[in-house]
């Protein structure tokens, strides 16, 4: 009887251990369980920044990292997060890692990319409108520019290109252009003769260099730096702020300010892009191009300045050239390009541009009073 009680007595506790056994090896698969599950959640929760950007945005332009295109678009990123609470983003591509700036034109027509800035000049194959800019020698100071832009005339050229998949928001600026080479200091129209030069894929543009004597030679702005080093061109044109970001001075000796034509750049958003967000963030955006356009302009006036004595110290050859010879070698331009018909500048347009430029005072009226 007593071995009956002993057995069955053992055959209990080791029931009890088995159960016991059991139980903790489940517990355990259990606690492993919820730590996976727990990091998992862990690492695929979005944060609070991610769970707000409702609208990520992507920009690109052809200049590199420090111009003024760069930071006003940077600076509107940061004011469409304050704006917005975090719900809409812009993400900014310089150096034309979005291609060349008829790339990022054709991007925004067929809405895989949000928004841009540009020089008018791939515009004008949508436009006509833009063309006043393209005259050469129209404005004498950045005054008369900026009065033009933010005029009502101006206003109308930036929303030309509304019905073509994309929406004026701006007008940044790249300052006015001149001229480098590894010839020569350019002092007169003559001294262009039968040098290539670097333009725009622009006829205006083209045509003002060849009246002037120079070969024109259009070119994509990432193939430039290589094109002067390898001498298959002599010289380029472009504002301070591009020469001097995109280190010309390694490549070319001479820097002649010519001033000869002045680059506004429209900020351009995707029409699509723009009509699907909600009313209250399109405010938001128009707001904060606003208060970007002033920061661009406040950029390019410092470069301007910074950039022009850094070439200097670099070795750059300056010279200011008289501009009455070459006002009066492009006068033709003015003769041919201002009338009725495609490809031309609006003769209507034209006369309120030159309305606009007469209320602001010119250069000799600035020195005068000053």
């Amino acid at each position: 009887m007593k071995k009956k009680m002993l057995a069955l007595t053992l055959a209990a506790m080791l029931s009890a251990g088995v159960i016991s056994g059991c139980t903790a090896k489940n517990e355990s698969e259990d606690n492993m369980d919820a730590v996976e599950n727990t990091q998992t959640t862990e690492e695929t929760e979005p944060s609070a920044q991610e769970t707000q950007t409702q609208y990520a945005m992507k920009a690109g332009t052809t200049a590199p990292n420090a111009h003024p295109y760069m930071l006003g678009l940077e600076k509107m990123d940061e004011l469409f997060r304050e704006k917005t609470d975090g719900a809409l983003t812009l993400d900014v591509y310089g150096s034309s890692q979005l291609g060349s700036e008829r790339d990022l034109i054709e991007k925004l027509q067929l809405g895989t990319l949000e928004m841009t800035c540009v020089s008018t000049a791939p515009l004008s194959g949508l436009t006509d409108a833009f063309l006043v800019f393209d005259l050469p020698f129209l404005f004498e100071n950045e005054a008369q520019a900026r009065a033009v832009m933010d005029s009502e005339v101006g206003t109308e050229i930036l929303h030309s290109v509304d019905e073509q998949g994309m929406i004026g928001l701006g007008w940044f600026e790249n300052g006015f252009r001149n001229i480098t080479n590894n010839v020569r200091p350019i002092e007169t129209p003559a001294d262009l003769n039968g040098l290539k030069i670097r333009t725009m894929e622009n006829p205006m543009h083209m045509d003002a260099f060849e009246v002037m004597g120079a070969v024109a030679t259009p070119m994509a702005m990432d193939k430039v730096f290589s094109a002067l080093e390898q001498n298959t061109i002599d010289g380029q044109e472009n504002p301070i702020p591009i020469i001097e970001t995109h280190q010309f001075d390694q490549v070319q000796t001479y820097l002649s300010m010519t001033g000869h034509l002045f680059s506004p750049a429209p900020v351009l958003m995707s029409k699509s892009y723009y009509d699907a967000l909600p009313a209250e963030y399109q405010t938001a955006v128009q707001e904060a191009v606003t208060e970007a356009v002033a920061y661009e302009r406040e950029q390019i006036d410092l470069q301007t300045e910074s950039g022009l004595a850094a070439l200097q110290e670099r070795g750059m050859q300056v010279n200011v050239p008289d501009k009455a010879a070459f006002q009066e070698a492009t006068a033709s331009i003015y003769d041919e390009c201002i009338k009725e018909g495609p490809s031309c500048v609006s003769p209507d347009i034209y006369q309120r541009v030159l309305d606009v430029i007469a209320s602001v005072p010119s250069s000799a009226q600035e020195e005068a009073a000053q």
